[in-house]
């Protein structure tokens, strides 16, 4: 018998790839009748219902960015959560408990946690020192702890191997999918959420995640400035996302295209309208230096939106043959492949044909059934 206990805590404000992840996760594996039984728990209880994301910082998300900021508290919140978690699950020994977000508390059943990427030790100026501290050590302890894992990718289930020795055999490479809400759209269907950010469907180019380094935004900014200016303004860049850690170089580059008419950051898009507004793009961009996956490149395909991205760590996994793809160092080659995304109609209707089968390939019923064969492995060992 199949019996998971499933952390659904990464579900909150703001909802980032990993939250998106959960909520499909969650909802496919309820649906999936391989599971005999199916437990949800929260951040330090057991829940009866899947949990919505809202659309504003609340309370909590307020405390936590004081906690962060803290080393003390940091610390404290480390050692007493686990405690607390392990309260709750010290009776459930015959379920098996997976973390969708890296964490795994102490539990005295079979163990599993999705490792999304290594960015906290591969990239770690990209993270606040305080989090970045935290999650290095949670991090150590769930490899100690778990049975097996799970990556988004064959290139960062290879990395995850590799940097902890951990054997193959204990690590599962599991691709994601976008959600159905990610499919083309009509004009009529754009217009009334476009207009709310002053935007015409097919008139920008786009960027969605987090505002940081690794996402290689002052390249992007760079490649997309050798345009011509009126190619620039005609389809300007548009930015949304997170405001993440050591960005204040790249929003400076952003304002000062922003008053030359070319670009404009939006800030954190609300879950509901992000669908549209990458529906609407005419190209997306997303040139970053290193993924574990790089969702946003397969809502973008899925919405029939031609993609420019790099071909760095996960990204040719996902995106195929369906996308111009480069180097993150080559801004040349990056701004010719901007420019051809824009311009070359012959090629951006094979990309949005070629993104629409990719994108088709990938789906969460799959991920669910690849995930619970990573669950009856672990828990028949």
């Amino acid at each position: 018998m199949t019996k998971v206990i499933l952390s659904v805590e990464p579900i909150r404000f703001p909802l980032t790839g990993i939250g998106r992840y959960t909520f499909e996760l969650a909802k496919a594996l309820a649906a999936d009748k391989g599971v005999d039984e199916l437990l949800l728990f929260g951040a330090t209880r057991f829940l009866d219902t899947i949990p919505e994301a809202v659309e504003s910082a609340g309370k909590v998300h307020q405390l936590k960015g004081w906690v962060q900021k803290s080393r003390l508290a940091t610390e404290a919140y480390r050692l007493i959560t686990p405690v607390i978690k392990q309260r709750a699950l010290r009776d459930y020994q015959d379920f098996l408990f997976h973390s969708p977000n890296f964490y795994l508390p102490p539990f005295p059943g079979r163990r599993l946690t999705t490792f999304h990427d290594l960015s906290p030790f591969t990239w770690p100026d990209c993270i606040p020192p305080e989090r970045r501290r935290f999650m290095q050590k949670e991090l150590e302890l769930a490899v100690k702890r778990a049975d097996a894992f799970i990556t988004d990718s064959e290139f960062n289930r290879r990395e995850l191997a590799a940097y902890f020795g951990l054997p193959l055999t204990k690590v599962f490479a599991v691709p994601l999918a976008s959600s159905e809400e990610f499919h083309p759209r009509s004009v009529a269907e754009l217009a009334p959420i476009l207009s709310k950010y002053n935007l015409a469907p097919a008139g920008y180019s786009l960027y969605v995640g987090t505002i940081e380094p690794r996402k290689n935004l002052k390249n992007l900014l760079a490649a997309y400035e050798c345009l011509p200016l009126s190619l620039r303004r005609r389809y300007p860049l548009i930015l949304a996302g997170y405001h993440g850690w050591q960005s204040e170089a790249i929003h400076a580059a952003i304002e000062r295209a922003t008053r030359q008419g070319w670009a404009r950051y939006l800030g954190f898009v609300p879950a509901l309208d992000l669908p549209f507004l990458i529906a609407g793009a005419r190209l997306f961009c997303f040139p970053s230096c290193y993924e574990g996956f790089g969702l946003p490149v397969l809502e973008a395909m899925s919405s029939g939106v031609p993609v420019v991205c790099s071909n760095s760590s996960s990204l040719p996994e996902v995106a195929g043959g369906a996308a111009l793809m480069v180097e993150p160092e080559d801004v040349d080659t990056l701004s010719t492949h901007i420019a051809r995304g824009l311009q070359d109609e012959p090629w951006r209707s094979y990309a949005r044909e070629s993104g629409l089968d990719r994108a088709g390939s990938f789906s969460w019923r799959n991920c669910a059934r690849s995930t619970l064969d990573v669950y009856e492995r672990v828990m028949s060992d």
